[in-house]
């Protein structure tokens, strides 16, 4: 469970564990029973997460409001759809192929 930040209005700040689901609920301060709203007091430790648990969150937090694009526009052929990228095959009038930046030594079907 996370440890979530309140802050009482006569005992001031203090610190409780709390459920996920109920991150945005005030909780009872534990000197005086009045509720306290949840506050942000101190930044995220982001700094001592380890590298790809931080990658994660920083994919998380760019999804969620704006997806990853594509740079290239519509009918791009390097992208599979859209235009056929040129063929290296030589079509010669009797049929056969060949093919001029392959292996010489291979023989066509």
């Amino acid at each position: 469970m996370p440890v979530y930040e309140y802050y009482c209005d006569d005992c001031g700040p203090f610190e409780a564990l709390a459920p996920m689901s109920k991150f945005s609920e005030p909780c009872a301060c534990p000197d005086c029973e009045k509720t306290a709203p949840r506050v942000m007091l101190t930044a995220p430790k982001l700094s001592m997460m380890d590298s790809s648990r931080r990658h994660a969150h920083a994919t998380n937090e760019r999804s969620a409001d704006s997806p990853k694009k594509s740079s290239h526009g519509p009918g791009c052929g390097c992208c599979g759809g859209g235009q056929k990228k040129n063929s290296k095959t030589l079509y010669r009038p009797d049929g056969s192929k060949s093919f001029p930046t392959k292996r010489p030594w291979m023989i066509s079907h």
